[in-house]
């Protein structure tokens, strides 16, 4: 079967399409001051780390000052930085060392709402001239009894009514969240311009984009008309109780969208420096109104990057090869021509990969995610197969919709086991930190599942990481044809080819079967096929010879064996080395010639100082 997809594309031009971005926690990357809560210096001192790996891009999750009732996603002041984490001069001097490294910085943007301690809502409360319309605000009814109830039964994502009393101005305000995340009013143009200020405000610090939390949220019905109910759950506070076509995904949403991108393409064109300045928006919409994010029919661009969250929302440990290729190829049918595709595989919201697809796929999962098309999104600690923690205490617990649930339900909900502090290697508290009790709990299995381990041992999961991240160097990855196929129910793959150069070849199996594997249709001719990666389990190691095996059926074909959830990426090309090889000896010979120019140069000068002494 030849896939539906395979396209030439140019070869990228902007810094961007072809990026692996790192998301940052920042509460659990590292804490410098031994308060037990992740800062910026933390992630100073951690940057060589990510160089070292091979990232050019990190996206940290907020830092502004914020009352941390949904750590950092209510924010009191835009443009302050969170005490716990540092300061703006903090900022600075993370900003200036990665610019130093070549890793850009994006910021979380939350602009769909703000803390209830923010002074504009405040002001608002007051229903001060210029504040009074920032927020979503509206009168109650009275029911039957005369007893004053919401305007309507909109729910907030975090559960209950999406409406909150204000005693003082005697008004409910909408909260699409928790009730100390009051929804901005975009329908008031002051409201536009005082986000717009915001975002040139850390453009001017240094920033090359942002991400836009819970976008298509950020328009509602006017009228406020209730919702019309999804017969999912009788319990009218739950979220699923009705469907959600007032309150997400208006036509308004985008035009907003694309009037941001239109401030950050002005802004790269007022400052020339070579970098473009990105927006990648997070909204769990239809597809058809993602790719409207990046283009419209018309032809009007907003996002770069409309999150791609299938691989967390579509595919899980139960799915077949059929349901990750059908998943590939859905996102880059739909996506409008002259776009880059991305692919995130795992962020703060959802289990990690190790414990979403099972510990043993986690180098796979890296082999898929690093070898499509596109852009990659990383979140920090799955280069290493970090685990959830699920065996977090209630007493311990912080996540607002695990805190709602109760003590009986808060495991089922609880974002916590995602977010505990990165294991950087068997020392206390992981390294983490210094600090007797740290924010989360760190995972106990940090005492052989860390960094330092994974960086000492002969094979890892972050050597294998690594691996993925320094092949995406070669041309046959950044701008080669695409393909992907169903092998088996268990077994597809995937293929990337470009004239002149090698062609690379991901092979994963999904089932917990061993896989003998017949590649001879899918590789189409080749006598010999190179490792390049393979995973921490597998019985190939990078660099084997892969050769053509007599069968009964034909004289040569391409077999091997797979093991369970294992992947491999394989190589043939023009030249009887791997590719990693081959880009090993290309930036050899580049340093060689820098250094006999330079040697060249130096013996031009001698010289001709020395006839200057002589005559």
């Amino acid at each position: 079967m030849s896939s539906l997809v395979s396209s030439q594309t140019e070869d990228f031009i902007d810094w961007w399409q072809h990026a692996v971005f790192y998301q940052i926690y920042p509460r659990s990357f590292k804490d410098s001051n031994g308060d037990g809560i992740g800062d910026l210096q933390g992630i100073i001192s951690k940057l060589p780390y990510l160089a070292e790996t091979g990232i050019t891009a990190t996206w940290l999750s907020p830092i502004f000052q914020s009352p941390m009732v949904d750590f950092g996603y209510d924010i009191s002041d835009y443009r302050a930085i969170q005490p716990e984490y540092g300061s703006r001069a903090d900022f600075d001097q993370l900003v200036h060392k990665a610019s130093s490294l070549g890793i850009k910085i994006i910021l979380d943007f939350v602009p769909n709402h703000s803390s209830d301690q923010h002074e504009w809502f405040k002001k608002s409360v007051a229903r001060d001239p210029i504040y009074e319309n920032f927020y979503v605000w509206a009168d109650g009814k009275k029911d039957e009894l005369g007893v004053r109830q919401p305007p309507n039964n909109w729910q907030s994502v975090f559960y209950g009514s999406a409406w909150e009393w204000n005693e003082q101005r005697q008004q409910y305000y909408l909260h699409q969240f928790t009730k100390e995340q009051p929804d901005l009013n975009y329908r008031n143009p002051a409201v536009v311009q005082a986000m717009d200020e915001v975002l040139l405000f850390w453009l001017n610090k240094g920033v090359a984009g942002f991400r836009i939390d819970a976008v298509n949220h950020l328009f509602e019905r006017e009228d406020l008309a209730d919702e019309p109910l999804s017969g999912k759950t009788a319990d009218p506070l739950s979220y699923e109780y009705t469907k959600h076509v007032h309150t997400k995904d208006l036509p308004e949403v985008l035009a907003m969208v694309q009037h941001w991108r239109q401030l950050l393409d002005d802004y790269s064109a007022k400052h020339p420096d070579g970098v473009t300045r990105i927006m990648m928006t997070e909204a769990y919409a239809d597809l058809h109104v993602l790719m409207d994010y990046y283009e419209t029919a018309d032809g009007v661009r907003g996002s770069q990057m409309p999150f791609n969250f299938h691989f967390i929302t579509d595919v899980d440990c139960d799915s077949d090869a059929r349901d990750f290729v059908y998943n590939v190829e859905k996102w880059l049918i739909y996506m409008p021509r002259g776009h880059a595709a991305n692919w995130v595989m795992g962020n703060h919201d959802n289990p990690r990969v190790a414990s979403r697809f099972g510990s043993a796929s986690v180098d796979a999962m890296n082999m898929l995610l690093l070898t499509l098309p596109g852009i990659a999104v990383t979140y920090n600690g799955e280069e290493l197969g970090m685990e959830d923690y699920r065996e977090i205490s209630w007493e311990d617990t912080v996540d607002p919709p695990a805190r709602n649930a109760g003590k009986k339900d808060y495991k089922k909900v609880s974002r916590d086991p995602e977010r505990t502090p990165f294991q950087w290697s068997n020392a206390s508290n992981a390294d983490f930190s210094t600090a007797a009790k740290t924010w989360l709990p760190v995972n106990p299995n940090y005492l052989v599942l860390n960094l330092a381990a994974q960086q000492e041992a002969a094979r890892s999961h972050y050597k294998v990481y690594k691996a993925l991240i320094e092949l995406r160097k070669l041309p046959t990855l950044r701008r080669g044809r695409f393909s992907i196929e169903p092998l088996s129910r268990a077994v597809f793959a995937l293929k990337r080819t470009l004239k002149d150069y090698e062609t690379i070849v991901t092979i994963i199996n999904v089932s917990a079967k061993e896989q003998l594997i017949n590649l001879t249709d899918f590789i189409n001719g080749p006598h010999k096929l190179i490792v390049e990666v393979a995973g921490v389990e597998s019985t190939y190691n990078p660099g084997d010879f892969l050769f053509m095996a007599s069968s009964q059926k034909s004289d040569k074909n391409w077999q091997l064996q797979l093991s369970p959830f294992a992947g491999l990426v394989l190589s043939h090309g023009p030249a009887g080395m791997s590719a990693q090889r081959r880009l090993l000896l290309k930036q050899i010979i580049k340093s060689f010639n820098v250094v006999l120019v330079a040697l060249l140069m130096y013996n031009l000068w001698r010289h001709k100082w020395t006839k200057v002494n002589f005559n």
